[in-house]
């Protein structure tokens, strides 16, 4: 459980899903041929997140852009088990919702998506992103080896990273059985 953190004053503020998807001025063929693969790893895995459509305790806000790759593949996954789940679901747009952000950096810095589960009052239970955990290792790595911005290599290493990403990503969309599986894991903590 994520303690003393609070999106009280964001929840509905946010967009829905479809208005996203309307609204997206960059990568929306790949986001909506990307929500098009989605496909549940498991029968198991569906009738999970349905099932907590008989809770009315749990909120979901989802920090993002359309400009963000990994927005562009794992929101549709996470779209796709939300849209059965019955858990409000909103956009924030993270341009426009900084203050947000900044409660939820990624090793410093401000890596989109980020899921946020909370109650109903809005404290926060925990958060996912911005990859799978196997995607985000290389990510990790590169972060922990190369903390000198100014160093001669970090371009080249930055660049070797995100290329171990799209390795790991994959061609097609078999990754998104990681976002589902994590996704459960975070949603059954609490």
């Amino acid at each position: 459980m994520d303690t003393g953190r609070s999106v009280a004053d964001k929840l509905g503020k946010g967009i829905s899903a479809q208005q996203f998807v309307d609204g997206m001025t960059k990568n929306k063929e790949a986001f909506i041929g990307w929500m098009e693969q989605f496909s549940w790893p498991s029968a198991d895995d569906r009738e999970y997140f349905e099932s907590l459509s008989s809770r009315d305790d749990l909120r979901c806000l989802i920090l993002m852009a359309d400009w963000c790759g990994d927005v562009v593949r794992n929101v549709p996954a996470v779209f796709g088990a939300l849209e059965v789940s019955g858990i409000p679901t909103e956009v924030l747009i993270m341009e426009e919702n900084l203050d947000t952000m900044d409660q939820f950096l990624t090793m410093g810095g401000r890596s989109i998506p980020v899921v946020i589960f909370a109650d109903s009052d809005g404290a926060v239970l925990g958060t996912w992103g911005p990859r799978p955990k196997h995607i985000q290792e290389p990510m990790v790595a590169f972060k922990q080896a190369n903390a000198d911005r100014e160093a001669p290599d970090y371009q080249d290493n930055l660049a070797a990273a995100r290329q171990e990403i799209m390795k790991r990503y994959g061609e097609g969309p078999g990754y998104q059985a990681l976002v589902i599986k994590e996704l459960r894991e975070l949603l059954e903590s609490f």
